[in-house]
């Protein structure tokens, strides 16, 4: 689902560690780990298919600040120090609205890889 409209409403909730975004009358609440293993960075993506790099230890990671990028991406400072990778628009509204899926995804790698949270 790509949706490449801002959300109307964000809002970093730091003591929670959770950014909302709002779309029209929906609400949701991502984690600060979740969007830092998913960040759309090299360090996580690596540089091409198949060079993803599993993200651990991020269970307490936090952001620090959140900027907007152009019309069309958020930038987010992770008190862990990472900070590169856009999150666009489009990035943001599937990492939203298809969390469970995603969460679980990472879940099982985790777990393939031999690693608890």
């Amino acid at each position: 689902m790509a949706n490449s409209s801002p959300p109307t409403g964000i809002t970093l909730h730091q003591k929670s560690k959770t950014l909302e975004l709002v779309y029209d009358e929906s609400h949701y609440h991502l984690p600060a780990e979740y969007l830092r293993v998913y960040s759309p960075s090299a360090e996580v993506r690596g540089h091409g298919q198949g060079q993803e790099i599993l993200q651990t230890n991020k269970e307490h990671v936090g952001i620090n600040r959140i900027e907007v990028s152009g019309n069309y991406a958020l930038k987010i400072v992770f008190d862990d120090g990472h900070d590169s990778g856009l999150f666009t628009w489009d990035y943001l509204y599937d990492l939203a609205t298809q969390y469970d899926v995603h969460w679980q995804d990472y879940l099982n790698r985790l777990k393939k890889a031999g690693i608890s949270r």
